[in-house]
């Protein structure tokens, strides 16, 4: 997957610090991850959910990309939940 200039909201390093996640880890899932949403509605920017393994431990990733300014934008980085999702990460679970 390619990306451009990677850029992070204030919002994604928070919760990036809260939940102890590094910039080098998310790096790493967004290089080996997978698309597993699309929100093409998104403002300002059509944005995606990958999901990435990164030392077996599950991300998901929600990033945009900002063709104006040519910037792959963080929105936000957790570790998915078993409550919300299917088994491997890739599906949410029905409610």
């Amino acid at each position: 997957m390619r990306f451009l200039k990677i850029t992070y909201r204030f919002h994604a390093v928070r919760r990036m610090f809260e939940r102890n996640i590094t910039e080098l880890e998310v790096i790493e899932g967004l290089q080996a991850g997978k698309i597993v949403e699309d929100y093409p509605m998104d403002q300002p920017y059509p944005s995606r959910l990958i999901l990435g393994l990164v030392s077996g431990r599950p991300l998901h990733i929600v990033v945009a990309d900002a063709m104006d300014v040519q910037q792959t934008i963080v929105i936000t980085v957790y570790e998915p939940d078993l409550e919300i999702w299917e088994p491997g990460f890739e599906v949410r679970r029905k409610s």
